[in-house]
């Protein structure tokens, strides 16, 4: 759900099925930052290094996802996030989809 959208901000509530898991994916201009507001996230994020780091999270952690990294959420329990991010929502890069959308492409999450 898109709950704020402005000329230089967006916000989303994304909400997560325990067990399903968001796209691996990154965006070429695209920044984000995450909020987890209730359950536990299993976070894959692209370090400095370019390789994937994985990682638990529960309420309150904040993951910053910066341009060009790759990325992917998983819900371990059923899970709230809120997403704040710049305007691209069309700047998805799909390098893995369990629900066959494009796997590289320009479709929003």
């Amino acid at each position: 759900m898109v709950w704020a959208e402005t000329d230089v901000y967006v916000g989303k509530l994304l909400h997560l099925n325990a067990g399903c898991r968001l796209s691996l994916q990154y965006h070429q201009v695209k920044e984000e930052t995450l909020l987890v507001r209730a359950g536990r996230v299993h976070v894959v994020l692209e370090n400095d290094d370019g390789v994937l780091e994985e990682k638990e999270v529960g309420p309150d952690a904040v993951i910053h996802v910066a341009p060009g990294r790759r990325h992917r959420f998983q819900a371990i329990t059923e899970c709230d996030l809120i997403e704040v991010s710049t305007t691209e929502l069309d700047d998805v890069v799909r390098l893995s989809d369990d629900y066959g959308r494009v796997p590289v492409g320009t479709d929003p999450v």
